[in-house]
C-alpha cells in the first residue's frame, strides 16, 4: 500500500449505527483528526488538502446521521435519541482504537470546536493538540444569540425564519419549534423547514463577500435535511452540555497546545466565547482575523497554514 493511498470504512459504533470515516496520508505518520462542523454538516472534502500527506495520516469521519454514515438522519424513521454529544465522542473513541492511534491532533471549527473540547477534556492524554477555527462552545446564550438575538441586525430575514414557523409554536424557542417541525410526519412540511433554516443561516453568512456565502442553502435536499434534523436536535438540548462547562473544565486541557483562530466578523459567533477561552486555557493562543467572518477570507486561511505549519514543523505537541 502506497503511503498516500485512501483508506475508508463503516465503523460499527452501536445502536445500529455505522460511522464512515476515511484516511489519507502517511498512515506511518502524525495523525490529526478533521472533525466537521454542524452538527450534521458532512465532512469536508477538501480540508485534508491543508496538510502535508508525507508528513501526517489525515483522518475525518461523517458523525451520526450525516454524511456517508449510516442511516441518515433525512429518513425520518432514524432514531435521534441515540445522536449526542456523549455518543459522538464514544464514536471519536473507538474511531482512534480502531485506527491504532496513540495520540492525533484535533482540527475544526464551528460545532467541531465545542466537540473537539469535549473530547479533549474527556481524554486529555490521547490528544497532542488542537486547532480550532471559529470558536463555538454550545452555550444556551450563542445558541439563543444566533436564532433570536442576532434579529437586532437581520430583522427581515428574521421575520421570514420566524414565519415559516406555525403561528403556535413561535412564541418559544424557535430552535425547539424547528426541531417539531422536523420530526413531523409530512415530507413537505420537513422540507420546507429545512430549507427555511439553512436560508436563515445563509443570512448570517451573507455579509462575507470574501468567504463562501449561500453554502447553506446549496446543499442537496437530503443533506439540508440531515443537517438541520441534527442541528435542532442538538440546540434544543444545548449540546447536551451544562452552561460553560467547556470554559469551567478547560484546566483539563492543561498541557495541550492550542491555536484559536476567530474572525472578527463573525455574526453566527460572536468573538466573546474565544476570548473567554483562551483566557481560560492557557496553553492557547488566540488569532483574531479582522476582515473575516465565520467562513473565512484569505487572511484565515494563511493563519490556518502557519498553526498547521507549527505542529508540522515540531514547534508544537508530538513532542
Amino acid at each position: 500500500m502506497g503511503d498516500d493511498e485512501r483508506r475508508d470504512g463503516l465503523l460499527d459504533v452501536g445502536d445500529g449505527n455505522r460511522m464512515f470515516w476515511e484516511a489519507a496520508g502517511n498512515p506511518a505518520g502524525r495523525t490529526v483528526l478533521i472533525v466537521h462542523g454542524g452538527p450534521g454538516g458532512g465532512r469536508s472534502l477538501t480540508a485534508q488538502k491543508a496538510f502535508d500527506h508525507n508528513i501526517f495520516q489525515v483522518v475525518s469521519f461523517d458523525q451520526r446521521g450525516c454524511g456517508d454514515s449510516l442511516p441518515s438522519a433525512a429518513d425520518p424513521a432514524t432514531e435521534m435519541s441515540v445522536n449526542t454529544t456523549e455518543h459522538l465522542l464514544s464514536d471519536m473513541e473507538k474511531l482512534r482504537q480502531h485506527l491504532g492511534v496513540e495520540r492525533w491532533l484535533l482540527f475544526g471549527g464551528s460545532w467541531a470546536c465545542t466537540l473537539i473540547l469535549a473530547y479533549a477534556q474527556r481524554y486529555p492524554q490521547r490528544v497532542a493538540g488542537i486547532i480550532i477555527i471559529g470558536v463555538t462552545l454550545t452555550r444556551p446564550d450563542e445558541i439563543d444569540w444566533l436564532y433570536h438575538g442576532l434579529r437586532r441586525l437581520l430583522p427581515e430575514q428574521w421575520e421570514r425564519f420566524r414565519a415559516a414557523v406555525p403561528a403556535h409554536l413561535r412564541h418559544g424557542s424557535l430552535v425547539e419549534a424547528y426541531r417539531q417541525l422536523m420530526e413531523h410526519p409530512e415530507s413537505d412540511v420537513r422540507l420546507h423547514a429545512a430549507r427555511e433554516w439553512c436560508r436563515w443561516e445563509d443570512a448570517a453568512i451573507a455579509h462575507e463577500v470574501h468567504g463562501n456565502p449561500g453554502q447553506y442553502s446549496a446543499r442537496p435536499d437530503a443533506a439540508k435535511l440531515a443537517f438541520v434534523r441534527i442541528c435542532t436536535h442538538y440546540f434544543a438540548h444545548s449540546g447536551w452540555l451544562d452552561d460553560g462547562q467547556l470554559l469551567r473544565d478547560a484546566d483539563r486541557l492543561a498541557g495541550i497546545p492550542g491555536v484559536l483562530i476567530h474572525g472578527r466578523l463573525d455574526l453566527s459567533a460572536p468573538v466573546l466565547s474565544a476570548w473567554e477561552l483562551a483566557r481560560a486555557w492557557p496553553d492557547a493562543e488566540l488569532t483574531v482575523i479582522d476582515d473575516s467572518g465565520h467562513t473565512g477570507t484569505l487572511a484565515m486561511a494563511v493563519a490556518v497554514r502557519q498553526a498547521i505549519s507549527r505542529f508540522t514543523d515540531g514547534d508544537l505537541a508530538f513532542r
